[in-house]
């Protein structure tokens, strides 16, 4: 028995870490146009990167999430978010979630290799520069349950986010920070 408990805890350890445990430290870049020589261009501001790993002992981290616009209908919404791709040099990143019909939900695929999550939708919640499409009430627990964000980016700083929001409201009028308490602990 006391064999198994390293292993055991190696495994936990490593349901809970991954890829998506680290903070992007490198703002999305854009190529140059065919036939011109100005090298690539930052999009927004990336999230400010002190720290490459979630603070120790604590669930829940104050973020801000930057939200470009805000409905019940995904497909209008993927569209909004699909037109700001270009204007503010953002890549999009969907996390492999896409509109499952049938259960009227944004979901990762019923066959995703994450079988708890598989068939269900599994937010975003590390700072990040990419357009994605969220449910709202994930960041903001007085949001009607089942609305989407076209979220644009999510920051550790006020500063940062509110930087970013300069650059976006002109083409989204109604866009807006929002403080948000993400927990950032394991969810398997």
């Amino acid at each position: 028995m006391r064999r198994l408990f390293p292993y055991t805890l190696l495994f936990v350890l490593a349901a809970c870490g991954g890829s998506e445990g680290r903070i992007a430290t490198e703002p999305p870049k854009v190529a140059a146009a065919p036939g011109s020589a100005a090298p690539d261009t930052p999009a927004l501001a990336p999230p400010r990167a002190a720290d490459s790993t979630v603070p120790a002992g604590n669930e829940y981290v104050t973020c801000y999430v930057l939200v470009a616009d805000t409905g019940m209908q995904y497909a209008p919404l993927r569209a909004s978010m699909m037109d700001l791709r270009g204007p503010l040099r953002q890549e999009v990143d969907t996390m492999g979630r896409g509109w499952n019909a049938a259960k009227a939900l944004i979901a990762l695929p019923d066959n995703d290799e994450d079988e708890i999550y598989a068939g269900d939708y599994y937010p975003r919640r590390y700072p990040t520069t990419t357009l994605s499409l969220e449910y709202l009430d994930f960041y903001d627990t007085a949001a009607p349950e089942k609305r989407i964000a076209v979220v644009a980016g999510i920051y550790e700083s006020k500063a940062g986010a509110d930087s970013a929001l300069r650059v976006l409201r002109p083409l989204r009028p109604g866009a807006f920070v929002l403080k948000s308490e993400i927990y950032m602990g394991c969810m398997h």
